[in-house]
Protein backbone atom coordinates (compact mmCIF):
# COMPACT_ATOMS: atom_id res chain seq x y z
CA UNK A 1 0.00 0.00 0.00
CA UNK A 2 1.23 3.55 -0.68
CA UNK A 3 2.36 5.53 2.35
CA UNK A 4 0.91 8.96 3.22
CA UNK A 5 2.40 11.31 5.81
CA UNK A 6 -0.16 13.63 7.39
CA UNK A 7 1.48 16.69 8.99
CA UNK A 8 -0.86 18.93 10.97
CA UNK A 9 -0.70 20.31 14.50
CA UNK A 10 -4.43 19.57 14.93
CA UNK A 11 -5.01 16.04 16.18
CA UNK A 12 -8.61 16.23 14.95
CA UNK A 13 -7.51 17.17 11.41
CA UNK A 14 -4.97 14.34 11.38
CA UNK A 15 -7.60 11.87 12.57
CA UNK A 16 -10.13 12.94 9.94
CA UNK A 17 -7.59 12.86 7.09
CA UNK A 18 -6.17 9.52 8.23
CA UNK A 19 -9.62 7.95 8.24
CA UNK A 20 -10.25 9.00 4.62
CA UNK A 21 -6.75 8.02 3.49
CA UNK A 22 -6.98 4.56 5.06
CA UNK A 23 -10.37 4.01 3.42
CA UNK A 24 -8.70 4.99 0.11
CA UNK A 25 -6.05 2.29 0.58
CA UNK A 26 -3.15 4.21 2.11
CA UNK A 27 -0.93 3.33 5.01
CA UNK A 28 -0.69 6.47 7.16
CA UNK A 29 1.91 7.99 9.43
CA UNK A 30 1.43 11.29 11.23
CA UNK A 31 3.40 14.31 12.40
CA UNK A 32 2.26 17.08 14.76
CA UNK A 33 4.88 19.68 13.75
CA UNK A 34 7.44 20.47 11.11
CA UNK A 35 10.37 18.73 12.82
CA UNK A 36 8.43 15.50 13.19
CA UNK A 37 7.25 15.79 9.58
CA UNK A 38 10.82 16.09 8.30
CA UNK A 39 12.00 13.20 10.48
CA UNK A 40 9.14 10.96 9.31
CA UNK A 41 9.71 11.92 5.66
CA UNK A 42 13.42 11.12 5.89
CA UNK A 43 12.83 7.87 7.75
CA UNK A 44 9.88 6.47 5.78
CA UNK A 45 9.98 8.23 2.37
CA UNK A 46 6.21 8.44 1.88
CA UNK A 47 4.66 8.70 -1.56
CA UNK A 48 2.92 11.94 -0.52
CA UNK A 49 2.65 14.41 2.35
CA UNK A 50 -0.60 16.10 3.33
CA UNK A 51 0.95 19.28 4.75
CA UNK A 52 -0.70 21.97 6.85
CA UNK A 53 0.97 25.32 6.17
CA UNK A 54 0.17 26.80 9.56
CA UNK A 55 1.95 24.49 11.99
CA UNK A 56 4.87 25.03 14.35
CA UNK A 57 8.55 24.19 14.38
CA UNK A 58 9.10 24.90 11.43
CA UNK A 59 6.01 25.94 9.50
CA UNK A 60 4.73 24.33 6.34
CA UNK A 61 6.59 26.59 3.90
CA UNK A 62 9.92 25.88 5.59
CA UNK A 63 9.13 22.15 5.51
CA UNK A 64 8.38 22.42 1.78
CA UNK A 65 11.68 24.22 1.15
CA UNK A 66 13.60 21.44 2.89
CA UNK A 67 11.65 18.62 1.24
CA UNK A 68 12.06 20.17 -2.21
CA UNK A 69 15.85 20.04 -1.72
CA UNK A 70 16.18 16.74 0.13
CA UNK A 71 13.34 14.61 -1.22
CA UNK A 72 11.85 16.13 -4.35
CA UNK A 73 10.06 12.89 -5.30
CA UNK A 74 7.67 13.18 -2.36
CA UNK A 75 4.44 14.81 -3.56
CA UNK A 76 3.16 17.61 -1.32
CA UNK A 77 -0.55 18.32 -0.98
CA UNK A 78 -0.99 21.63 0.83
CA UNK A 79 -3.80 22.03 3.36
CA UNK A 80 -4.72 25.46 4.67
CA UNK A 81 -7.58 27.51 6.05
CA UNK A 82 -6.69 30.55 3.96
CA UNK A 83 -4.02 31.13 1.38
CA UNK A 84 -2.87 34.34 -0.23
CA UNK A 85 -1.84 34.38 -3.89
CA UNK A 86 1.82 35.03 -2.99
CA UNK A 87 1.85 32.06 -0.61
CA UNK A 88 0.13 29.86 -3.18
CA UNK A 89 2.72 30.87 -5.81
CA UNK A 90 5.57 30.07 -3.42
CA UNK A 91 4.04 26.64 -2.71
CA UNK A 92 3.80 25.97 -6.44
CA UNK A 93 7.45 27.02 -6.89
CA UNK A 94 8.35 24.51 -4.19
CA UNK A 95 6.46 21.74 -5.96
CA UNK A 96 3.01 21.58 -4.36
CA UNK A 97 0.79 19.32 -6.45
CA UNK A 98 -2.56 20.32 -4.96
CA UNK A 99 -4.24 22.73 -2.53
CA UNK A 100 -7.07 21.78 -0.19
CA UNK A 101 -8.96 24.26 1.96
CA UNK A 102 -9.75 23.52 5.59
CA UNK A 103 -11.95 21.97 6.66
CA UNK A 104 -11.06 19.30 4.10
CA UNK A 105 -14.05 17.34 2.91
CA UNK A 106 -13.64 13.61 2.29
CA UNK A 107 -14.43 13.76 -1.44
CA UNK A 108 -11.81 16.45 -2.12
CA UNK A 109 -9.19 14.56 -0.15
CA UNK A 110 -9.92 11.27 -1.94
CA UNK A 111 -9.64 13.08 -5.29
CA UNK A 112 -6.32 14.69 -4.29
CA UNK A 113 -4.90 11.34 -3.12
CA UNK A 114 -6.06 9.32 -6.13
CA UNK A 115 -2.93 9.86 -8.30
CA UNK A 116 -0.70 8.60 -5.46
CA UNK A 117 -2.70 5.50 -4.61
CA UNK A 118 -0.87 3.32 -7.10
Amino acid sequence: MPLLLIADDSMFQRFQAAKVAKEAGFDVIEAKDGQECLRQAREHEPKAVLLDLNMPDPGGLAVMEILSREQPRIAVIVVTADIQESTRNRCLELGAVCFLNKPVDAASLREALEPFGR
